[in-house]
């Protein structure tokens, strides 16, 4: 059997997914020669990797490159296509050409999380009619699973839920440059990593800060990612010279030294429905803290990667970060169970070992 991966954006769960999926049957993947030109060493060997000059949205190559990109999947003859997102918009104008292939879209959020900016730069429809399109669906939890059939006109039989896999590339890079974490010092590191906006719950973990100033005085966050500028909130900080303040887009090395560095990752969303940031603190084994949103729960508790707090709630926010910070036993605990599960349950080959039996229950039900 052969997939047809396409998508053009979200490095990090691709290169997991397709990287995973490859071990079990043949994976074409097409992807934009300038986000991924760069990553082409991070992707299994065993994946055909198409760099294809992909416009962006507004371009008006945009047809000539559906009219190419079509001509790559008539000559590949796949047996099924799997769009990685369904954040696209000129990709709907070419799906009616691909019949009779079976198409499969991943939602990673049924609705837009607020002040994300990115997402909104596309029209509404445009994400709607891609879902409405594909005959399957794959989502990453039983709770997304029930959005969609709430939201959409679809089967059961026709939404997966496939677990979003370990991104596991930036501890490998750590590894192959024999980089080391910085020496202990008696310091309590915590992060927040990622895109910053609105629902990533800066400003709960500022207050939980500002709560912690007096009893937990070796407390050091660090927030790094490009987003919006987090000195908004430097009213409300405790200590302003606690903080690292890194409000930017991180190159490659930099990310494993933040997490290698790191002694608890912080997920304080106000509204998500599942988190690349906890696959990659996963295989770098570090305890997480997550509030109770979307699939953060369901993934965090059964396998013992951290502590689950009510969103919004800084005052328990405050009181988990002060428990894991005066435990290290229970650090130690949390993080052998995260390295364990982004190696095992939840490695890419698992993960991909689950995709190719969806994959071959798509193909048998045209």
């Amino acid at each position: 059997m052969k997939a047809l991966l396409l998508v053009s954006e979200l490095e990090d769960y691709t290169i997991s997914f397709a990287s995973g999926v490859a071990q079990h049957l043949d994976v074409v993947l097409a992807v934009p020669r300038r986000r991924y030109a760069h990553l082409a060493s991070s992707i299994d060997p065993a994946v055909d990797l198409h760099l294809l000059d992909w416009p962006r949205h507004r371009s008006l190559s945009n047809p000539w490159f559906l009219f190419q990109l079509t001509r790559l999947i008539r000559q590949e003859q796949p047996n099924l296509i799997h769009l990685l997102s369904n954040s696209t918009l000129w990709l709907n104008l070419a799906v009616p050409f691909w019949r009779p292939i079976p198409l499969v879209t991943t939602v990673h959020d049924v609705q837009i999380h607020p002040g994300d900016s990115d997402t909104r730069t596309l029209p509404v429809w445009a994400p709607e009619l891609m879902v409405k399109q594909s005959a399957h669906l794959v989502v990453h939890g039983e709770g997304l699973k029930r959005l969609i059939l709430d939201r959409y006109s679809k089967s059961p039989d026709c939404v997966h839920v496939l677990s979003h896999p370990s991104i596991l590339r930036y501890a490998e890079l750590a590894r192959r440059q024999k980089m080391e974490p910085r020496e202990t010092d008696g310091t309590i590191r915590v992060l927040l990593f990622g895109r910053i906006f609105a629902y990533k719950g800066l400003e709960h973990l500022v207050r939980a800060e500002a709560m912690l100033k007096d009893v937990l005085p070796n407390l050091r966050i660090t927030v790094a990612g490009r987003g919006d500028n987090p000195l908004i909130f430097q009213p409300l900080m405790g200590d302003p010279s606690r903080y690292d303040i890194r409000n930017r887009f991180i190159e490659d090395a930099e990310v494993a030294q933040l997490f290698l560095d790191t002694d608890i990752v912080v997920l304080p969303y106000t509204e998500a429905s599942q988190s690349g940031v906890l696959n990659l603190a996963a295989a770098f084994g570090k305890p997480v803290i997550v509030t109770d949103v979307g699939e953060l729960r369901d993934t965090v508790q059964p396998n013992g990667l951290g502590l689950v707090v009510p969103p919004g709630d800084a005052k328990e926010l405050a009181a988990a970060i002060r428990t894991l910070a005066d435990n290290g036993g229970l650090r130690g605990i949390f993080g052998d169970n995260a390295l364990e599960w982004a190696k095992g349950p939840n490695s890419p080959e698992r993960v991909g070992a689950q995709a190719a039996a969806v994959y071959r229950e798509v193909v048998g039900s045209c």
